[in-house]
């Protein structure tokens, strides 16, 4: 079975605090009466501070959308191969030893994606094949370690390649300002990462069975509005409170591999804000501290969309806890409401 090997992560230079998220949004949004309810919910999520690709001023003016999504171009380029590099390095590997690359990005568009530039400037071989990930938000990484470990199970030996490159800042749209769209923009943060899953060898999580689900009727809970000036994000009211439903599809794959979801050794669980984690929590039967690498993410980086799996699962590897054959679930939750879920064990070289 395939290993997801150690991820790396990096996030950009500029900072926005809770704080200054707080006086931006008085300043900006004075005497709106949704105000004093955005500033309770963005208080309350724990975001203590989140990275952005731009000065905090150049972020919250609109040059088009055009050239935003320039910005997003050149600065994948910029920030995507060093984080490359470090995840081959990571596994072990060279370029030369990929056989597939899962890009994925919900916040930037290319074509040719940014597979064929990263083919043609980074070593990789020209037969690699390109798996592009567009529209799947936060749920984009961990549905792309399910699209690697069904690669490497149909591939067996073969190596796969996934990045996910995050710049939520340049979907900001100042004239928006529902209730979702302003705990948003005090929530997201830019980042980027990249992880190796071999099909042979390695450190790292084995993956043995994936699974995916979409709770009916709930396309439009979460949603891109595309308007001339970009993509407008639509979050509705009901998202915080799809863990009821989704708990029980985490405990059947859980139980389907024959373990109980409340009683494993890691916690993978995407960070989309903290009543999340606490519901899931809640519903699964776990205590809070099972959860501390997602909330560590949210805290220092915050809602870093496809991001946040690849960043909670290097947190889990450079805390260096667990033993041989430890057992975890990865899920990842995004538009749809799509869940994208995992259960795999921990595998050192000397217990293959």
């Amino acid at each position: 079975m395939a290993i997801l090997c150690r991820p790396e992560v990096a996030v950009p230079e500029y900072i926005v605090t809770m704080e200054d998220t707080l006086k931006l949004a008085e300043r900006l949004h004075a005497g709106k009466p949704q105000l004093k309810l955005a500033m309770r919910l963005i208080s309350s999520t724990g975001v203590r501070k989140r990275h952005i690709i731009q000065p905090l001023e150049q972020t919250l003016a609109h040059p088009g959308f055009e050239t935003r999504n320039k910005i997003y171009e050149m600065e994948a380029k910029r920030r995507v191969p060093p984080v490359i590099e470090r995840a081959l390095q990571h596994a072990e590997l060279s370029a030369r030893d990929i056989d597939a690359i899962i890009y994925v990005s919900c916040t930037g568009f290319m074509m040719p994606a940014m597979t064929a530039w990263l083919v043609n400037t980074m070593g990789f071989r020209h037969d690699t094949r390109q798996i592009p990930i567009a529209q799947l938000g936060c749920a984009a990484g961990a549905a792309a370690i399910n699209r690697a470990h069904d690669f490497c199970t149909a591939h067996p030996g073969t190596n796969v390649l996934i990045v996910a490159c995050e710049f939520c800042s340049l979907c900001y749209q100042p004239p928006d300002d529902d209730v979702g769209s302003l705990l948003s923009d005090g929530l997201f943060g830019d980042a980027v990462g990249a992880v190796v899953l071999r099909g042979r060898g390695g450190t790292g999580i084995r993956l043995e069975r994936n699974a995916a689900y979409i709770i009916p009727d709930t396309e439009e809970w979460i949603s891109y509005v595309v308007k001339e000036t970009g993509f407008h994000f639509r979050l509705d009211k009901r998202v915080p409170g799809t863990m009821k439903p989704l708990a029980p599809v985490l405990r059947e794959l859980a139980e389907r591999h024959g373990w109980d979801v409340g009683h494993l050794d890691f916690y993978i669980i995407h960070a989309g804000g903290p009543r999340i984690l606490n519901d899931l929590c809640k519903y699964l039967g776990v205590p809070l501290e099972s959860f501390r690498y997602s909330r560590a993410t949210l805290t220092e980086y915050g809602n870093i969309a496809s991001v946040v799996v690849l960043d909670s699962i290097s947190r889990l590897f450079a805390d260096n806890q667990l033993k041989d054959g430890g057992k975890g679930i990865i899920a990842g939750f995004g538009p749809g409401i799509t869940a994208e879920m995992n259960v795999g064990s921990w595998r050192t070289k000397e217990g293959q």
